[in-house]
């Protein structure tokens, strides 16, 4: 799985999650719970992570939805 976007929006974060379902594209928010260490501020992002062969295709449906914005310029590739 690699980093589609990243973001402190729930909206977006449900938005993106709706685009990716609708196009079969397998993914999973990760860091979704992390509020409960903030305090539920809403300082740490979530992030929405695809499989790495879908990562352009994501990308691209990102864009073409208006959230290019939150795309990081260069995809995000995970440390091993």
């Amino acid at each position: 799985m690699e980093e589609l976007l990243r973001t402190n929006n729930p909206v977006t974060v449900s938005f993106a999650e709706a685009l990716l379902s609708e196009q079969g594209i397998i993914h999973f928010v990760a860091d979704h719970h992390m509020s409960i260490v903030d305090g539920s501020l809403g300082i740490l992002p979530r992030r929405i992570m695809v499989d790495g062969e879908k990562l352009h295709q994501a990308r691209r449906l990102m864009r073409d939805a208006g959230l290019g914005d939150e795309l990081p310029e260069k995809p995000v590739r995970p440390v091993n």
